[in-house]
């Protein structure tokens, strides 16, 4: 079965005003999917319906073979779904520390709490040279990357992250779409929004593309990019653009063992 499974989810912030339109996904456990569209069309609505914070009117929403539609926040966060918003969310007056001790409000044992700590400092090397700054003293890409690893605290199989590049400058945003694949080569699966599509793609295994709340296109990474109706309509400009194209593989998808 796959990790997570919607079908046919029906959501709406104003009763009668459809955002999501019977959508239907799937992610695999192991993989990033990324939803890609265009303004309006429902992607972060998308994420908000599964992490709890807005209520489906109709449809499935099943997570690891089990029903989580409808449940709050808090009860999506023990199941193991972590969401990291758009935008950012640290809480800038406290330390890069206590930012991530935070993440780890649910957790009573401090032995797990400390273990998990090290591991992400491990991960992300700079914030334990800033562990006692402000958080809000961080540049706009390491305040994301203090997101993720406050999110790496609660251990989850599964991470949400919505337009995570928003308002990074474009080396920033390469080193963090680089970040996001390490990460799940050592195991998590993510499923991500992005506007930029391109950069999402290159850095997906499959794509949803969404129009007015509901998947218009599926497929690999590379069908998506590869598809001279995708460039036109969604990717601005032709397929000879596409970054993957030129860089000829996807940093996602592992190459193939040698014969």
């Amino acid at each position: 079965m796959p990790m997570l499974v919607l079908e046919n989810v029906i959501a709406s912030y104003i009763a009668g005003v459809e955002i999501l339109r019977g959508l239907s996904l799937r992610v695999e456990e192991g993989e990033i999917v990324c939803l890609v569209g265009p303004n309006g069309a429902g992607k972060s609505t998308v994420l908000r319906t599964i992490s709890g914070f807005l209520r489906p009117t109709v449809g499935k929403i099943t997570f690891n073979d089990k029903s989580i539609a409808g449940m709050p926040p808090d009860q999506i966060l023990k199941h193991g779904i972590t969401h990291v918003p758009q935008g950012h969310s640290v809480f800038p007056k406290m330390t890069v520390h206590e930012n991530l001790l935070m993440g780890a409000f649910t957790v009573k044992d401090r032995a797990v709490v400390s273990g998990r700590l090290e591991k992400v400092y491990a991960l992300f090397s700079f914030l334990k040279g800033r562990m006692h700054e402000k958080a809000g003293n961080l540049s706009g890409g390491q305040q994301k990357i203090l997101e993720i690893g406050r999110a790496l605290m609660l251990e989850p199989p599964l991470m949400i992250l919505d337009e995570p590049s928003l308002g990074l400058a474009p080396q920033t945003m390469d080193a963090l779409f680089k970040t996001v694949v390490d990460l799940n080569r050592a195991g998590l699966t993510i499923l991500m929004v992005e506007q930029n599509a391109r950069q999402g793609l290159a850095s997906s295994h499959r794509g949803y593309v969404l129009e007015l709340g509901k998947e218009k296109f599926e497929g690999t990474a590379q069908k998506l990019l590869d598809s001279p109706e995708m460039a036109k309509l969604y990717l601005g400009g032709s397929t000879d653009d596409s970054p993957y194209r030129r860089r000829g593989k996807n940093p996602a998808v592992p190459p193939p063992s040698a014969p």
